[in-house]
Parts: structure tokens; C-alpha cells; sequence
């Protein structure tokens, strides 16, 4: 059993994911064969992390400045 990141994507009404071609070979998985999906949402650690901690200034103006640092050292 392996443990794979998906994307959902629209499928009619529905929703599908698509295995990697990896996967479906490690696994010998053949069309119309039954799995069991676990589903579990991919936690992002910035949005909480964002949330957790107090800044000086706004993050947009933070990111800004940052990028001007950036670009100016590689110009």
C-alpha cells in the first residue's frame, strides 16, 4: 500500500482524482479494479503559521519588500 498526494478535479457534477502512472505499475492496478481511498486534506503550514504569529506590518507588505530585496541582489 502506498500513500500518494492527488488533486481533485471536476468531473461532471462530480469530483475525481487521477492515480500517477507509478503507482497504478508498483501496485498492478488494472481498469475497474475497486480501491479504498482514505481522504485526508493537505494541511498548509503558512496559512497556520500566518495565523499563529504577529507582524510588524501586513504579510502583503512584508512579501513586497522581500521581493525588492530579491530581485535588486540578482539584478
Amino acid at each position: 500500500m502506498q500513500e500518494v498526494m492527488v488533486k481533485t478535479k471536476k468531473w461532471g457534477n462530480s469530483l475525481g482524482i487521477v492515480l500517477p502512472a507509478d503507482v497504478v505499475k508498483t501496485e498492478h492496478l488494472k481498469p475497474g479494479e475497486e480501491v479504498v481511498v482514505k481522504i485526508e486534506r493537505k494541511h498548509n503550514v503558512l496559512k497556520e503559521m500566518f495565523g499563529a504569529v504577529t507582524f510588524k506590518e501586513p504579510p502583503e507588505k512584508i512579501i513586497k519588500n522581500m521581493r525588492k530585496e530579491w530581485d535588486s541582489k540578482w539584478l
